[in-house]
């Protein structure tokens, strides 16, 4: 698909944004306003106004004069300087991603960059090269300065690059030869533009956000499936139950789990002599306490999309078609971002929690299934430590859960003395993401497996596809089996949406 630049999008978006395949150029219309402000502002530039970050250092040493014959230099040595971020690169996708949303907010014109700034990034997108851009090293403001600063030096041709899903990094300056790409030469103010944002902390955390929702819709789907194995009882999803508490993602899920159960065999054979009066909290409170997942989840949704329509660089250029202003602000700072990425780490470990107390149910009710769900227990172990892998992913995810925006460490001589964190929330989500993806994956598996000991009753319709999908990801489970790799298997499926229903 091709996007012209400024794109507005959405979350659900995000997957074909950074295709490969996704072609990226700059609007005319946005070029002709950018050319127009750049005009403007190389003509202050100069007049000798002074400027911060511009003409000035950063920082606590915004109070240092660069000379003129100095300023593209000054550029350069600010991305070479702030280049110090450490760990793993991005993913291919979240390196995009960052690109991405660096090039959309520079094409607002609100930067005071020249358009061939946008182009470069845009030729780099397009031409599927992957700056090495290490995880670690941003505290979330001034902006997301070491990662996008690794983005930043590659443009200019120096760091290291790869191609789009290839393995190895090389030096840029070897992959841009290979592509035909020159490398960017910085003007005045651009440096500075390329960094001074949150587009890390929003690609890595958006991108961990919509898996967050694939694993919270495969998660309902997984507990309705447990309610039956276990021969639950839907009647706590009564719609009446939600209308006197009426929060709208309680509501969804309530409905969503009876329609998941609806005309299952196994239900409908033990109900009449069925004398339990409530299941247990994992199993009856479902509504209310993924309902709580998933309402907060929506909230984060709108506060990422919002800052998608943000321009978050600093100082900020604003230019009428007359007459410009250059204002310094804090529109980098991520706080609103590592608020959300907190909240949705602590509810996916919430959601993982509950998951992880429907598998303790399944392979510990002995009376309506065997133990652990094997076929011989004792001589076959069953689920038992594949529900201890289970409570170890839960068991990190709720240390995970203690939020990053909590914190805040002064940087850069007091000047920055209250930062965000936003970064290291965003790399929390992803790694909480990703373990409840493994427990709900756990728990699909174990509640397929429940299933069958109630053979030849079938469960409902619906949930008989979701068995047959699953068996063929993780196979058969007949024995004991080594678990790893369907785990795998099925918390791929999840994070990739396939058991959405």
């Amino acid at each position: 698909m091709k996007y012209s630049l400024p794109y507005e999008f959405k979350i659900e978006e995000l997957e074909e944004i950074i295709s490969d395949k996704s072609e990226f150029s700059l609007s005319s219309k946005a070029r002709k306003k950018i050319n127009l402000a750049r005009k403007k502002l190389v003509s202050l530039i100069d007049s000798g106004k002074t400027m911060y970050g511009i003409n000035t250092g950063f920082g606590e040493l915004a109070s240092k004069s660069i000379s003129k014959e100095n300023l593209k230099q000054l550029q350069l040595n600010l991305i070479r300087s702030h280049s110090c971020g450490v760990g793993y690169a991005l993913s291919d996708e979240e390196a995009r991603l960052l690109m991405f949303i660096r090039a959309n907010e520079l094409s607002r014109g609100a930067s005071g960059v020249r358009a061939e700034v946008i182009d470069k990034i845009c030729e780099f997108l397009n031409k599927g090269v992957i700056p090495f851009i290490p995880e670690k090293g941003s505290v979330g403001a001034s902006g997301d300065l070491a990662p996008s600063s690794h983005m930043a030096l590659a443009l200019c041709g120096e760091g290291f690059c790869k191609i789009f899903g290839e393995e190895k990094f090389e030096p840029s300056d070897k992959i841009l030869k290979k592509l035909k790409i020159k490398p960017l030469v910085l003007e005045e103010k651009e440096g500075l533009a390329l960094i001074n944002g949150t587009q890390a902390t929003s690609a890595i955390g958006s991108i961990s956000l919509l898996k967050a929702l694939r694993v919270f819709h495969s998660s309902i789907v997984a507990g309705a499936l447990t309610v039956d194995a276990l021969k639950g009882t839907p009647r706590a999803f009564d719609p009446r139950i939600s209308d006197l508490k009426p929060h709208p993602g309680q509501s969804y899920v309530a409905d969503k789990l009876l329609a998941l159960l609806e005309k299952s065999e196994i239900r409908e054979s033990h109900k009449i002599n069925d004398s339990r009066v409530q299941d247990p909290y994992s199993l009856r409170c479902m509504p209310q306490v993924m309902g709580g997942v998933m309402d907060n989840l929506y909230h984060c949704v709108n506060i990422v999309e919002r800052e998608f329509k943000s321009v978050t660089d600093n100082p900020l250029v604003f230019f009428d078609g007359k007459d410009i202003d250059v204002v310094s602000g804090g529109n980098f700072h991520a706080q609103s971002l590592a608020f959300a990425f907190d909240i949705a780490a602590m509810v996916m470990t919430a959601n993982g929690n509950i998951s992880e107390r429907r598998i303790a149910q399944l392979v510990s009710d002995f009376k309506i299934l065997p133990p652990f769900l094997a076929k011989n227990p004792g001589l076959e172990s069953g689920f038992m430590i594949a529900h201890v892998t289970a409570a170890a992913l839960c068991n990190e995810n709720n240390l995970l859960s203690h939020p990053a925006s909590a914190s805040s460490v002064p940087t850069s001589a007091n000047k920055e003395d209250f930062v965000s964190m936003g970064t290291n929330a965003a790399l929390k989500l992803r790694t909480v993401v990703e373990n409840v993806s493994r427990i709900v994956a756990i728990e699909l598996i174990a509640s397929t497996k429940a299933v069958g000991f109630h053979r030849p009753l079938k469960t409902s319709p619906k949930l008989e596809k979701v068995i047959e999908k699953l068996k063929a990801i993780a196979g058969e489970v007949e024995g004991d089996v080594e678990f790893s790799s369907k785990i795998e298997a099925v918390s791929d499926a999840i994070l990739n949406g396939e058991f959405i229903l």
